[in-house]
Parts: structure tokens; C-alpha cells; sequence
């Protein structure tokens, strides 16, 4: 099953669009935990069998994973995420961009090593940044578009020489002559709905993975009307307010509170916004 199929079905069957997000940061992992071996393992697999029958995917930052020297819990990380939770896809959210063979490496890196099911990609170095990946058409790309952070419009809401904004000219072109095998997606952040709005009206149904919900100041009922299509659309990440919702020994019960709130009140807004 491709990653497009995966998370269209994800949607379907656990009925959520909330994206979990997995940034473990090692000063915050509980107590009991920051001299236990393999503890960002151990964490993250807590997290992931609490909230699994919530989530449409997992989103493992792998920034956290490399500082930590974990890599090998990112590895063994994801292949329980297969093994425990089938039919969840995995975004390893690396946001890679580089061109030719280093792009080849970055490719076997995330989807034969860490066996992603879709990686975050930059394309700032055109169609020769994104060509590489393609070579694995059963798993998802996605894109960098309309990114949450407020320098993002530094360089993604110029205006081109065309009239179109930088961020729109991304979303056609992954949308249609990058999109050779159905495997594209873009991120959007949550923190610019009106953007949002419009990069849903130049890609149709393409799948949105969406940050800036929560911390970042994002509203659920701004990014559904935006950007929910009937299927779903979306892929809402969450991180720390699910991750560290207690610090204590009931951390894993505190995350799947936090997730089954944020899920439901998607699903709320969801319904409102129909």
C-alpha cells in the first residue's frame, strides 16, 4: 500500500486527522526515565501504544533522535510502530534538500535504513531536490509550502514577476509535474488560514500536513474550514502538548488524555465546518 492509500484509509477507519508528533527531548522525558537505557526509546513507544488508535500517522522529528545519538532507537522506534500499530503511517520529518547523490543517500536513509512511510523535503533547490525520492513511488513526499513560523514569509509570500506568490508557485508545481506517482503532499502551516485556504484551492485533495496547532497559535476551526476536504485533507500535528502533558510516572495516561481531547475537538470542528 502506497502512503497516499495509507493515510486516506487511516482517515477513513480511526476517524481522526491528528498527527502525533514525536520530539523527545531528553532534559524533558520524566524523571524516572533520563537514566533508564534506551529511555527516548522507551518513551516514544509509551507514547505511540497510548495514542495510536487516535492518530492518522506519527510524525518522529529526527533532529531529536540525531542530538540524543539515537538513532538506533529511531530505527527500532519506527519498526514498532509497524509491527504494533499496522496501517499508521510513519513522517520522518527531516526536511531534507540537497541535490543528485546526496539526495539519493538522504532517500535510502529514510525509506530503506529508518523505512519511513513519507519524508519532509525542502525544495528550495528546484525539481532536481525532489527528483531522487521519486525512485520510491510507494512512499510519500512532503513538501515544504507555507511553512508556520514567522520568518517563513521572508521568502515564501514574495510575489513572482507573475503576480503569484512563492508558496502558491511550490503548490502547483508539487501538486502537478512533481507529483509523477500520487506520492505528494505539502505542509502548510495552521498559523496562516487564509494561505492555507488557497493552497487548497490550487492542489485539490492532496494531503496538508499541518503544524502550528497549540503552542504556535494555530486554531482547529480556522485550519478545517480552510483546509478539510470530505475525505480529510489534513494530517494536524501535535507534539509537546501531548508529549509532555505530565512529567510524572502517568506521562503515557496524561498524552492520551491530551491526544483524545485534541482528536475530538478536530472531529467537532470538523462537523461544524461540513
Amino acid at each position: 500500500m502506497n502512503f497516499r492509500s495509507q493515510i486516506d484509509t487511516r482517515w477513513r477507519e480511526a476517524q481522526s486527522l491528528l498527527c502525533v508528533g514525536l520530539d523527545p527531548d531528553p532534559n524533558r522525558l520524566p524523571m524516572h526515565l533520563r537514566q533508564q537505557p534506551e529511555a527516548v526509546l522507551r518513551f516514544c513507544v509509551e507514547i505511540v501504544d497510548a495514542t495510536a488508535d487516535l492518530a492518522c500517522a506519527f510524525k518522529p522529528q529526527i533532529a531529536y533522535f540525531h542530538a540524543a545519538r539515537a538513532e538506533d532507537q529511531l530505527e527500532a522506534l519506527i519498526a514498532h510502530i509497524h509491527t504494533r500499530h499496522p496501517g499508521v503511517p510513519v513522517i520522518l520529518d527531516a526536511k531534507r534538500g540537497d541535490i543528485g547523490a546526496t539526495a539519493e543517500q538522504y532517500a535510502r536513509e529514510a525509506f530503506e535504513r529508518y523505512r519511513a512511510d513519507a519524508l519532509t523535503v525542502n525544495p528550495y533547490m528546484g525539481f532536481d531536490s525532489i527528483a531522487p525520492y521519486l525512485a520510491y513511488p510507494d512512499r510519500g513526499l512532503i513538501v515544504l509550502c507555507r511553512t508556520s513560523n514567522p520568518g517563513g514569509s521572508d521568502l515564501q509570500n514574495l510575489e513572482l514577476a507573475n503576480g503569484r506568490r512563492l508558496y502558491e508557485h511550490v503548490a502547483e508545481l508539487v501538486a502537478g509535474p512533481w507529483n509523477l506517482h500520487g506520492q505528494n503532499a505539502l505542509v502548510v502551516g495552521a498559523t496562516f488560514p487564509e494561505e492555507l485556504a488557497r493552497v487548497r484551492q490550487i492542489v485539490g485533495d492532496l494531503p496538508l500536513l499541518v503544524p502550528g496547532i497549540g503552542a504556535q497559535g494555530g486554531d482547529i476551526d480556522a485550519t478545517l474550514r480552510a483546509g478539510a476536504t470530505c475525505a480529510g485533507g489534513l494530517m494536524i500535528n501535535s507534539s509537546r502538548a501531548i508529549l509532555y502533558a505530565s512529567d510524572g510516572e502517568d506521562f503515557a495516561e496524561a498524552a492520551r488524555r491530551v491526544a483524545s481531547a485534541t482528536r475530538t475537538a478536530i472531529q467537532l470542528s470538523r462537523q461544524a465546518c461540513a
